[in-house]
């Protein structure tokens, strides 16, 4: 019964942690379950390399449509790539044997297999399938190690891929990044795993031959002229955002006005703050749509005259939103207004002259804070430090205190035999 427990208990665990491995490409997530049982030295190759980041920032080099996906050659090229056991053997070891027994058949999509490069010999280069259908004269040349269990919209995405006559495609599409989620294997002392992720070198981002994955083909395809001068509209309101960000005019380029507050115009010109009718009146007036916070009448900052408009700050947006329907060229004191909604930030933020006391008191508590912590961490780890040096010294005393014990017992027990030893040559001489 024992017996049966201990196998059930390990059927259990092969269903609930398999060897798995998320590969984190420039079109999405695909999670691969790895075959150890039927192929363990493909396993812990494919493994190995991907908790050592060796496939980071490898190009999908070759795609061809309901067939397969290749990657794995950090060359990009098709003809580089060596195995894990190189760097734990040496070069004799640049590639392993294939693995074929048992038998595994290319029958269904999204089976990964290790590229053959010929003899039947194995290195890092790995295709994914994307057909279940016409792929099965695979089955006697490659080495099937895995199965894509997550990530169906990844392979659609590959799949559609526009590639040119060596079925290279376009587009730049890489593993960004991989992450070993169940590894059970022990790892050999030879090999290095990195902390983190490394960073991409500017050989590998800047590719040439390839467009990025958000460049469009054609930008201005299939659209009319109103939508292309939209379009441009759009990108100089947002060149002028990062200007005026820039310059200090603004928080941040992407800052949006508030939703709850009304732009009037075209007011009477004895409409002031002044003036307790007008604006009481005004406030009247836009009150019946909700409740106002504030209302303020913009004057020139010299003559103090009214500029003729004003801000009308509700309480909730969906106020505002009636009385821009509502209002708008409606009679008031003689003059026809119009309303819409406030394209001002002002009242976002603390208006500050050009924003620059802002940024350097901002920049300014950053720095305070980061030398704050890295002090903060120095303390600690002094106190770790002290506290570890009094245990170890305690450590040692308490060593040498129990040696200095076992001595004394031990001379102790020398003289005590010494006595006895004694004793018995002075009765056997009585």
């Amino acid at each position: 019964s024992a017996e049966v427990l201990i196998f059930a208990s390990e059927d259990l665990f092969d269903v609930w942690f398999k060897m798995s491995v998320l590969l984190e490409t420039s079109l999405g997530d695909i999670v691969i379950d790895l075959f150890y049982k039927e192929r363990p030295n493909c396993s812990l190759n494919f493994l190995k390399l991907c908790k050592m980041k060796y496939y980071n920032m490898c190009q999908f080099h070759y795609i061809e449509r309901n067939y397969v996906a290749q990657t794995g050659d950090p060359t990009g090229t098709g003809r580089g790539g060596h195995s894990v056991f190189r760097m734990m053997y040496g070069e004799r070891a640049k590639f392993f044997e294939k693995e074929m027994v048992p038998k595994l058949r290319h029958n269904r999509r999204g089976l990964v297999s290790f590229v053959d490069g010929g003899n039947g010999m194995l290195g890092s280069q790995f295709f994914i399938t994307l057909s279940d259908d016409g792929i099965d004269f695979l089955d006697e040349k490659h080495t099937i190690f895995g199965q894509v269990t997550e990530g169906d919209d990844t392979l659609d995405a590959l799949n559609s891929q526009i590639c040119d006559d060596n079925h290279s495609p376009f587009r730049d599409i890489r593993i960004n990044h991989t992450s070993v989620i169940y590894d059970p294997l022990d790892d050999p002392s030879v090999l290095s795993y990195p902390s983190r992720s490394p960073s991409p070198t500017m050989e590998e981002l800047l590719v040439v031959n390839k467009m990025a994955l958000d460049e469009k083909e054609e930008e201005q395809y299939g659209k009319n002229a109103y939508e292309i001068e939209e379009e441009m509209r759009e990108k100089e309101a947002r060149a002028q955002a990062q200007i005026l960000e820039m310059v200090g005019d603004l928080n941040h380029a992407d800052e949006k006005p508030m939703d709850n507050v009304l732009f009037v115009c075209k007011l009477n010109e004895v409409t002031t703050d002044e003036d307790l009718v007008s604006l009481k009146l005004l406030e009247i007036i836009f009150s019946r749509f909700g409740k106002i916070v504030c209302c303020e009448v913009v004057k020139d900052r010299r003559t103090k005259k009214s500029l003729q408009y004003a801000f009308i700050e509700f309480d909730t947006s969906e106020a505002c939103e009636q009385a821009f329907v509502k209002m708008d060229n409606v009679l008031i004191d003689d003059r026809r207004i119009h309303v819409d909604f406030s394209q001002s930030v002002a009242k976002n933020y603390k208006w500050e002259k050009k924003g620059l006391e802002k940024v350097a008191r901002r920049r300014d508590q950053r720095e305070d804070g980061e030398r704050r912590r890295e002090e903060n961490n120095w303390i600690r780890s002094s106190r770790k430090r002290s506290r570890s040096k009094d245990r170890s010294d305690e450590r040692r005393r308490s060593m040498r205190e129990r040696s200095r014990s076992r001595e004394d017992c031990r001379y102790d027990e020398k003289k005590r035999r010494k006595d006895i030893s004694r004793s018995s040559e002075d009765t056997s001489r009585k």
